[in-house]
Formats: structure tokens, sequence, C-alpha cells
């Protein structure tokens, strides 16, 4: 009577839960989000993760039904139960609980049916962080003859800035279930060399329940690859679709990492931004051109993902299947391969250069040695990406071919013009006005390190009154000559100027106030072109 007590309450928990996620999904569908507003940025960001936590609460309870109507159909040695009254309960709860079966992590793994400790961490660390923006997985094996594991989570780290380390996660996915002492020996190494990031939450610890995975002894042999190799593949296939499922509630973006990598600094802002600026819709973006490293994903699209996975975990390796999975999605039969590859390439986007390098030379498949190196990275890239306020654009430059004002600000690409003459600006004009603290522009790139503003200042434009000590302080502090400040478009305040290197960089004081446009005012002609690869107005949010 007690268990009949416990699967009705299960049931309607399940039901009541799905319609609460379904009209969240519903409600949200009729918003329309704003990528220049920060403010509203973080509310939405806010919203998913709240939404995601739901889903997975859902699926949660869902998991516990699923065991609740096994466990009154079979005793504890699996043997069917045959009382008529259980078999009418349970015949009743499927009908309340949707009627159709639809397919999901038990279809592909049944020997998890009933067993829902199989689907949560066997050991962890963890502070409960969530609703952050972005949460790294780094699942780590056990190799024969080296490790590199303490650098990669070292480098990872480090190259964080405070601001980063609140809004980011890093599990670290211990993948040897059967080897409870590795497991041990790894947390305790984790523990020692990287508790204050336990302690803060940074950083959490999982390792997998060994009933998560089924049988792997007796697997068909496929590709001509050996069956120690199926296996390994195999067993690779659901350790990623563990950690993603277990990461996904958790941030706004998952990114898949590997236990033998570096990172340059500075690498999550650079990923953060990258995403927030895509307008077209995307399903992974690439931040290293090797393995599966450095590959994001939106947390939304991770069940679809990972149950494409799932179906296939035995047949093919990671690659691969990723590959097919955005072949299904993006690719017509009808067309040919350059049109399918087109396609694939709209979703699938490469950041350069690469974030990531790979270091490791031993393979976690035992005997493997992969001398791979990543090399896009740490090169220095033809233009910086910032996330910049909402502004309207004006040039009186003539802009060449793809290489547009626009795309320059949202850091899509530079922005590159031909024959600058004296009198030429660009404006950037910001309506409502707004508080911006600093400014830098950078002119030139490696490619062409000669394009780049000379005898050209920067001015702005306020839509009150600045007192004259003020301006003069400003232009003093600028090191503007007199001529440079005579020459000041008319009701504009010269603040800056570029340097002989082609940056022109500074503070604006708060006594200028709001800021209604910024301007690059050209003073001669110059014999060569001009690119501005990075432009940076830092916009002051009052929270």
């Amino acid at each position: 009577m007690r268990l009949k007590r416990k699967v009705v309450a299960g049931g309607v928990v399940l039901v009541v839960l799905t319609a609460l996620v379904l009209l969240i999904a519903t409600t949200s569908q009729d918003v329309t989000i704003s990528a220049e507003d920060p403010l509203l940025e973080r509310q939405i960001w806010d919203l998913q993760g709240r939404l995601h936590k739901s889903e997975s609460l859902n699926k949660q309870r869902e998991d516990e039904l699923h065991a609740l109507l096994s466990r009154s159909t079979t005793n504890e040695n699996g043997v069917a139960l045959g009382n008529a009254s259980n078999h009418l309960l349970v015949e009743s709860l499927s009908r309340f609980a949707g009627g159709l079966q639809v397919p999901g992590i038990h279809s592909y793994l049944p020997h998890l049916t009933g067993r829902p400790e199989h689907l949560r961490p066997a050991f962890s660390i963890s502070q409960g962080k969530q609703g952050v923006s972005i949460v790294i997985g780094v699942p780590t094996i056990k190799r024969d003859k080296a490790s590199y594991l303490t650098q990669t989570l070292s480098s990872l780290i480090a190259g964080l800035n405070e601001a980063e380390t609140n809004d980011c996660l890093i599990v670290l996915f211990i993948a040897e279930p059967w080897d409870i002492m590795y497991a041990e020996q790894v947390t305790a190494l984790v523990k020692e060399n990287f508790q204050s990031s336990l302690v803060s939450g940074l950083l959490e610890v999982i390792v997998p329940p060994a009933g998560f995975y089924p049988d792997l002894n007796n697997l068909k042999e496929t590709f001509g690859d050996p069956k120690e190799r199926v296996k390994w593949r195999t067993k690779q296939n659901l350790d990623y679709a563990f950690l993603m499922l277990y990461a996904r509630p958790k941030a706004t973006y998952y990114v898949q990492m590997e236990d033998d990598v570096i990172a340059k600094a500075g690498y999550l802002s650079i990923m953060k931004t990258f995403a927030v600026q895509q307008k077209d819709d995307w399903i992974m973006l690439e931040f290293s051109a090797l393995g599966f490293i450095g590959k994001m994903f939106k947390s939304s699209d991770i069940p679809t993902i990972v149950e494409f996975f799932l179906m296939f975990h035995a047949d093919k390796p990671i690659d691969w299947l990723l590959d097919h999975y955005l072949w299904v999605k993006v690719c017509n039969p009808e067309k040919d391969a350059k049109h399918c590859q087109r396609m694939i390439q709209s979703v699938r986007r490469r950041f350069k250069p690469s974030l990531f390098q790979h270091i490791g030379v031993e393979s976690s498949l035992r005997g493997k040695v992969q001398k791979l190196k990543d090399r896009d990275f740490g090169k220095a890239g033809l233009y910086r990406a910032h996330v910049n306020p909402a502004v309207q654009l004006a040039s009186s430059l003539k802009t060449y071919q793809k290489y547009s004002l626009s795309k320059a600000y949202i850091g899509e690409t530079f922005f590159w013009a031909s024959n600058p003459s004296k009198g030429d600006i660009i404006d950037f004009k910001y309506s409502p006005p707004i508080h911006i603290d600093m400014y830098l522009f950078r002119s030139g790139n490696m490619d062409h390190p000669g394009d780049v503003f000379h005898n050209t200042t920067i001015e702005l434009l306020t839509p009150n009154q600045v007192d004259e000590s003020v301006r003069s302080s400003v232009a003093l502090r600028a090191g503007l000559s007199k001529l440079e400040i005579d020459n000041c478009s008319e009701g504009f305040i010269p603040i800056g100027k570029f340097n002989e290197n082609g940056l022109a960089q500074g503070e604006i004081p708060e006594e200028m106030g709001i800021v209604d446009t910024l301007r690059i005012h050209v003073h001669e002609q110059l014999d060569a072109w001009v690119i501005l690869s990075e432009v940076r107005p830092s916009e002051i949010i009052n929270l």
C-alpha cells in the first residue's frame, strides 16, 4: 500500500513539473532578447538557468517514477509480480503520465531502468554552483606513463580573472568508476593543489557510478577496430554523455575540454563574447582545431546531442558521431556535398586564433601516441572582439569590400578603409547618451602593420556643458598640442590621439558626464590605407 502511494505521488509530481516546464518554455518563446542590453541579457540568462533547473528536476522525477513503476511489477530479483492490483495501478499511472513511452536514456541503456542511483555521481565534491555563463567539462582517465591533469587545471584556473572566476564552473570527471583507488588518488591530488578552487565552487570533482555503463566486454567489432579500441571508444562516448548531462543545468553554455591542454589567458571572456555576438542560429563553436577540445554548445541543445550520441554509442567514435549529427541537422540529401559542407560551416563556427593547445603525447587509449599540435594557437589575431554598447555608426571613409565598420564594432572582423583624407571622421553615437570610463582604438594588424592612423585624434561630444578647466586638463593629460586642440571638430572635446604604433587609449574623467558621441578625426592625408582592428568603449553599468 505504501508503494502504491509513492507511485501515485511520483506520477502527480511528474505531471505538475512537466506542466510548469511547458508553461515557462511557452512563455519564453514570445520574448525578444536584445544582446545589446547587458542588464536584460543577465536577466535572460537567469531565466534560462531556472528553466534548465526545472527541466533537470522534471527529468529526475521521471527517472524516479520509472523506478517506482519497475519495482511495482518486479521483486528485488527482477521476477515479475502477478498481483492484479499492481498491474492495474501501473496501467493507470502510465496513462496518467502521458500514454506514449517517449524514447529516452532508458531506451539506449535499458540496464538503467529502475536504477536512478546509476544516473547520479557515485562521488562528488561540489559547492552546488549554478547560474554561470560557461561550464567546462574536463574528463580524465588513467594513463600508464604520463598525466597532464595538474598542468591542465592550473592553466584553466590561472587564465581567469576574478569576474571570470565568478561566472565559470569547471567540472572534473574522473572516468574510472571501477578503479576506486585511482579516483581517490586523483581527488587527493586535486585537494592538495586546488583547494581554494574547490572551496570557492569554481572546481567540482565527480566520479560516475560503475552501474551507469553497460557490459563493455561483448561489443560488436566495427570498422576493423580491435576489441580493445571498440571498448575504449564506446566507454568514451558514455563518459561524454554522463558529463554533459551532469553539467548542462549549471550554465548557459557547455564547453568540452580534454585533460591534456593549456589555455590562453582571458579565454573565458573571449568565448563568451564570441557566443553572444552570433546572430544566426548555431550548433557548435570551436575554439581549437583539434579533437574534442574547446567545443562549445548551448546547454539547451545538450539533451538532443547526447541522445544522438547514446543512440550510436557502440557504433562509432565521438568525432564521427558529431559529424553525423551536424549532417542530419542541416544537410539536404538532394543537394551535393559542397552544399552540405557550406550548411555545416554555417552552424559549426571556428574562432581564430585557437585558445587551447594540446600538450599530451600519450593517448588515453593504451599504447597510442599522438603528437598533435594546433598550429593556430598563440597566433596574433587580425582583430579583437568585445561586447560593446548599442551604437549608431557613421563614417566618411570608403569601406573596402566586406570589412565594414559595423562588423568591426561587434567583433566579426576588422574595419578596412582606403585613402583616408584630411577631415575624414568615424562617429560612434550613443542614443541615449551613456557613461563611458575608458576607450581603446587599435589600428593595423599582423598582416598589415602599416595600415595605421597617424595625426588622428579622439574627440568627444557631451549633451551637457563641461567646465573649461576640465576640458584643458583632459587635453593636457592626453599630450595634445595646441594645433591638435584648435583643429578639433566644433562642439567636440579632444581627449586623445593615436600614437606612433597606431593605438589610441585613455580614460574619460567622471566630470565629463554622459557621452553622446565618440569621434575619430583624421587631420592629414595618409599614404596607406587604414585598419581599425579593435574598438572598445567601456560603458559604466549601474546595477
